[in-house]
């Protein structure tokens, strides 16, 4: 699963919208779409925020493997 799937797959397991999810992330609603949609990734700072969350959240991913894919 790469960065963009993983996301989405974060954001669905979550129940979360991407403007849900941006504003518990931080960022803007865009943000979410671009990195879903695999235009951009997200830099090191949101990656941080996003194992933060999947952590507070018991959201079994690996963010490091996601980057790999």
């Amino acid at each position: 699963m790469n960065i963009s799937e993983t996301l989405k797959h974060i954001r669905k397991v979550s129940f979360l919208s991407q403007a849900a999810l941006a504003k518990e992330l931080g960022v803007a609603y865009s943000t979410v779409n671009r990195w879903e949609t695999g235009k951009t990734i997200p830099n090191y700072q949101a990656l941080k925020k996003i194992d933060s969350f999947c952590k507070k959240n018991a959201i079994d991913i690996n963010i490091n493997d996601a980057l790999e894919a």
